[in-house]
């Protein structure tokens, strides 16, 4: 029986798909982060199936703990917490383990919180790069930075509230004060809000007063370089 890659709302829990739904309903047992979390999404949709904890602190074991559930022929729906698993989020192990056994992995498609906020940005969406979380030292995260430099797309990152400032500051020295950039926060929950502005103004909008929830930060560094290709798509018609 397969591993199944399901993804779950990144707030709204109404943003899943029927397919999602059913596969929870199907699989014998559901391989999450924090169970508590879950539980919740489960009993909105009146689900009842096991849970067994799988968190980045044991990703490794339960890995091979799970792989043995599933050649016992039995199904496993995975679920991060919000999203879609394995970004930026565990389940990297267990596919790795389920594919090196022969094992089907299937993947549905669904909530992200990378691609609602690039749509949602304002920012260039032909070509993007999704970079995780970025390097906390100051020193570190310079260089992460100036390795992306001439990308010629949107670059997105996931942050935590109170180091937002920090990586639009960087984000400024490196790629240049007026370099377009927007904060997604609290994305489809109560309190979602998208902040557009430069990588500037967004570091001093922020200094002093960190954004609350989760946030996702996207820049564009090469503005001065590269038109959106809408702009171009006009020059070639006139």
């Amino acid at each position: 029986m397969p591993l199944v890659i399901v993804p779950t709302p990144i707030g709204n829990l109404e943003d899943i798909t029927y397919r999602a739904v059913e596969a929870l309903k199907r699989a014998d047992i559901i391989a999450c982060e924090d169970t508590r979390t879950t539980s919740k999404l489960l009993q909105r949709y009146g689900i009842d199936k096991p849970l067994t904890p799988y968190h980045e602190h044991n990703e490794r074991a339960a890995a091979k703990r799970l792989l043995g559930v599933l050649l016992e022929g039995r199904t496993i729906a995975l679920v991060s917490d919000a999203g879609t698993p394995l970004i930026s989020d565990p389940g990297y192990h267990l596919v790795q383990e389920a594919l090196n056994a022969g094992v089907k992995v299937e993947t549905l498609p669904g909530a992200n919180a990378v691609t609602t906020a690039l749509s949602a940005s304002g920012l260039p969406v032909h070509a993007f790069a999704f970079l995780g979380f970025p390097p906390r030292k100051p020193g570190k995260l310079r260089n992460f930075l100036k390795k992306h430099a001439d990308f010629e797309g949107t670059l997105i990152f996931y942050e935590a509230p109170e180091r937002v400032a920090g990586l639009f500051a960087a984000a400024a020295e490196i790629f240049g004060g007026d370099a377009p950039a927007a904060l997604c926060r609290e994305l489809t929950k109560l309190y979602e809000e998208v902040v557009r502005g430069t990588a500037e103004s967004l570091a001093k909008a922020y200094e002093n007063t960190p954004p609350r929830g989760e946030c996702t930060v996207l820049v564009f560094p090469a503005a001065k370089r590269v038109r959106h290709p809408s702009e171009n798509k006009v020059d070639e018609e006139s």
